[in-house]
């Protein structure tokens, strides 16, 4: 049966490399430090401002006919930022690691059966993401599949108690038709049937993955906007200026989504040969200037089903998770005189 698990102190310390002479991220982060139900004033009796957690499964990348494995990410993820060096650009005290959802592996072939598996596992995660905004903090999320973008658009928006935004940096839009029922590819067209979305907006979009029906539902959508990664290629644009371009105008709270299959030479059920460099989505996320209500990276995997391994895939999203922060809440780092 699924259910979360909250983490206790000896539960992140155990995944932290000890040094002498160092200070690790892990030693310093906060922890819920209660075993009962996550609530609001508990929550707020913490002064981090970024709640971590994650979401181990691959259950809704099946459903929608891909490679399971994306379950794999999470703790290799967790390990490699909980292993970052505490200094003045990156202080564990801004940061709870609350825990993660425990999903078990769903073996079914069945997509229907896979299908309802992921509308279950929408109504256990936008209770907790919903919680985790109403005590003033920004919920980090590692997944897991993109179905996830549901659940955490779900939760959000019931907690700013209106429809939220939401930047896409993904080769995909998933925006397939919520009638076939809940996986990873209609996540963000059911968050806007059932109003939690408003403004939607997906950067690096790739041409040879958008179907004629997908194109007619963005063009009779005025919510929905889209660059598209053939063009940036073409125009040889800027990155960040048309990030900026696609923006213009969108308001808070506005979340930030990030497909890690936009991304060259990262494992993970859709892996692409050509996307963005993981360079140029840390630039995207360093120099957005938005003040991101959360973060959600998903797609990811280690190992995938079909045997297929990448052993970097923990560091490449620690390293976002990390810009992230740094992003939202820059320290002041004197520099040391020339």
């Amino acid at each position: 049966m699924a259910s979360f698990k909250i983490f206790s102190q000896s539960d992140i310390l155990n995944l932290v490399n000890i040094r002498k002479g160092e200070t690790k991220l892990g030693e310093r982060v906060a922890y819920y430090g209660q075993k009962d139900a996550i609530s609001i004033d508990s929550l707020k009796k913490s002064s981090a401002k970024f709640v971590l957690l994650g979401i181990p499964e691959d259950i809704g990348i099946r459903a929608n006919y891909g490679i399971g494995g994306a379950d794999t990410a999470w703790k290799p993820a967790l390990k490699a930022f909980l292993n970052l060096q505490q200094n003045p650009f990156l202080k564990g005290e801004d940061i709870l690691v609350l825990g993660e959802f425990e999903i078990p592996e769903n073996p079914s072939t069945d997509i229907a059966t896979l299908r309802n598996s992921v509308k279950e596992i929408d109504d256990l995660v936008f209770p907790v993401i919903q919680t985790i905004v109403l005590s003033g903090k920004t919920p980090i999320v590692i997944g897991g599949g993109h179905n996830n973008c549901y659940p955490i658009i779900k939760g959000v928006s019931l907690a700013k108690e209106e429809a939220i935004n939401v930047l896409n940096i993904d080769a995909h839009t998933d925006l397939r038709d919520p009638s076939e029922g809940r996986h990873s590819g209609n996540g963000f067209s059911t968050a806007m049937m059932d109003g939690f979305l408003e403004q939607y907006r997906i950067f690096g979009l790739h041409q040879n993955y958008v179907s004629e029906a997908q194109l007619d539902f963005i063009a009779t959508n005025n919510g929905i906007k889209a660059a598209y990664f053939d063009d940036l290629l073409s125009n040889g644009e800027d990155i960040p200026s048309a990030l900026q371009k696609l923006l213009k105008g969108v308001k808070s709270p506005l979340g930030l989504e990030i497909d890690l299959d936009s991304i060259t030479g990262i494992l993970s059920s859709a892996a692409t040969s050509t996307g963005f460099s993981i360079n140029e989505v840390r630039l995207l996320i360093l120099t957005a200037k938005k003040e991101f209500c959360y973060l959600h990276i998903c797609e990811g995997a280690m190992q995938l089903k079909d045997g297929r391994r990448e052993a970097t895939i923990g560091k490449t999203i620690a390293y976002l998770i990390s810009d992230f922060i740094k992003a939202l809440h820059p320290r002041n780092v004197e520099q040391p005189s020339s």
